[in-house]
């Protein structure tokens, strides 16, 4: 998961399901999302996004798709 989390922070790329259920701070999807590995691992997530990503990208399904957006189009504009 943790790179699917750093191609969302560093490059706008949208990760599966669970993950953006955790970037949008949707607590019903993430639990109802989550597999047995992940579900443990919840508080990790919140701790991550917290103290690690950029205070931009988290904390609603519309945040997560403004911050994804924005990082698409530094990409392009960059040429990677």
């Amino acid at each position: 998961m943790f790179e699917a989390l750093e191609r969302y922070t560093k490059h706008g790329i949208l990760p599966g399901n669970f993950l953006q259920a955790v970037i949008a701070n949707d607590l019903f999807l993430t639990v109802g999302r989550a597999d047995y590995k992940n579900i443990h691992l919840i508080p990790a997530y919140a701790v991550y996004f917290y103290n690690e990503a950029p205070s931009d990208c988290y904390g609603s399904k519309e945040i997560m798709l403004a911050y994804a957006d924005k990082k698409q189009k530094e990409r392009k504009e960059s040429g990677k």
